[in-house]
């Protein structure tokens, strides 16, 4: 049986003196097998949200659990992350540095090299495998970034932005990409694009100022504008009263 992520009574934010409270006592769970987009305004916790989940970031209240696992290291090991800002490994070729980003999530050199060589393909980016990853445009730093969430041995998979950036043969391809993945803890996809993965979710979750405002399958989501043929973006817009996302 697959394992649930969880977060429960989650609560974080930022900064000492003037805190900025992103959350205050949120559940959510990520649906095991399910691909999930995760849309909210500009500001609504929608980066953060996915760093807690992953463990990069502590929750100041509340816990992330795995399984009922709830250590960090247990986060680390299980959960792949991409994050908004891919940064570029000084030095170090586009394939090297996905070979050491899977070697620093625990696979072996030969094993981490074995499955970069087929990752930097599947991301088009095999004729940039000899090239400083520092050379990249932002495009293909975003491909790199994708390469490295999926170069590791994950149950859950956390994706920020993926197609940002990405012209449309790209795009396709990260859709493609994303249709032949089977992960049991489930995929969640952050976007501003909703448009580059309509009709390829099964589930769609929205924040809005640090509560989760509906977590259903698209349908529902179009239902809640009166239109179950709604888009997930007309829908999103209507729930949020049209705000920028």
């Amino acid at each position: 049986m697959a394992e649930s992520l969880v977060a429960a009574g989650l609560s974080f934010g930022y900064g000492r003196l003037r805190p900025h409270q992103v959350f205050d006592g949120l559940d959510w769970a990520v649906r095991p097998g399910a691909v999930t987009l995760l849309l909210g305004p500009n500001g609504a916790g929608k980066s953060t949200l996915l760093k807690l989940l992953c463990g990069y970031l502590r929750p100041q209240a509340g816990t992330v659990a795995l399984g009922g696992r709830s250590r960090r290291r247990d986060l680390v090991r299980s959960v792949a992350w991409m994050p908004q800002e891919v940064q570029a490994c000084w030095g170090l070729t586009t394939l090297e540095q996905l070979e050491y980003a899977g070697w620093l999530a625990g696979l072996s050199r030969a094993d981490a090299r074995v499955r970069a060589a087929d990752l930097i393909d599947r991301v088009d980016l095999g004729d940039k495998r000899g090239v400083r990853s520092a050379r990249l445009s932002g495009g293909q730093l975003r491909r790199l970034g994708l390469a490295q969430a999926l170069v590791r041995v994950a149950s859950v998979l956390l994706l920020d932005e993926p197609t940002a950036g990405l012209d449309p043969a790209q795009t396709e391809n990260v859709r493609s990409i994303l249709a032949g993945l089977e992960l049991d803890g489930g995929i969640v996809v952050s976007t501003h694009q909703v448009a580059d993965l309509d009709g390829q979710v099964d589930r769609v979750a929205v924040l809005a100022e640090g509560r989760l405002r509906f977590d259903g399958t698209p349908a529902e989501l179009g239902a809640t504008a009166g239109d179950r043929q709604a888009t997930m973006a007309q829908a999103f817009a209507a729930m949020i009263g049209g705000g920028r996302h």
